[in-house]
């Protein structure tokens, strides 16, 4: 998850306008569904990042897809402003920012778990009721699998970073032995 300021600071503002009309999940959807449409399709990219291409033709392409996808109102007024200021190619971190912050009024944090393979849902199941307790919040789980990793759990909660990884002792290790 990347957030930026830009993100923050349109996030925040779209989370203020879709907490007011009570559709705060419906919002974030909406916008994880458009940065995930930006991120995959190069042609999309290209209609806006083409200068030849005129605001007028960059807006009514926002708007047919705001209509063929049934889009909130909000989420397309937001991308029509980052389409003016030339900012659409920050929507990922928008929605990052967005989630993280409509996850945290609702009392939820996000824990990204990083293994070296993959486990058994009932690990998870285990590690996420754990975390709540810990916490004193509803968890959010992420899972990853990075084979660097050796063997152990990388666990992220905010800030935090919990490395019980195989590579991070060997490290650990090698850093005494050289003193």
């Amino acid at each position: 998850m990347s957030i930026s300021v830009v993100g923050k600071r349109y996030a925040t503002a779209l989370l203020e306008l879709s907490s007011a009309a009570n559709s705060i999940e419906r919002v974030g959807r909406d916008l994880r569904d458009f940065a995930h449409s930006w991120q995959s399709s190069r042609e999309l990219r290209a209609v806006f990042e083409n200068p030849s291409v005129s605001q007028q033709s960059r807006r009514a392409v926002l708007r047919d897809m705001a209509l063929q996808s049934s889009m909130s109102d909000q989420v397309r007024d937001l991308l029509m402003l980052l389409a003016d200021r030339e900012r659409l190619r920050h929507v990922a971190e928008v929605a990052d920012a967005y989630e993280a912050m409509a996850e945290a009024r609702s009392g939820k944090v996000r824990a990204e778990i990083t293994t070296a393979t993959a486990l058994p849902p009932a690990y998870f199941t285990e590690l996420e009721r754990s975390l709540a307790a810990i916490t004193g919040r509803q968890i959010v789980l992420t899972q990853k699998i990075d084979p660097s990793l050796i063997a152990g759990v990388v666990t992220r909660i905010g800030d935090q970073i919990f490395d019980g990884s195989i590579k991070s002792r060997l490290s650990e290790l090698k850093d005494e032995l050289l003193k």
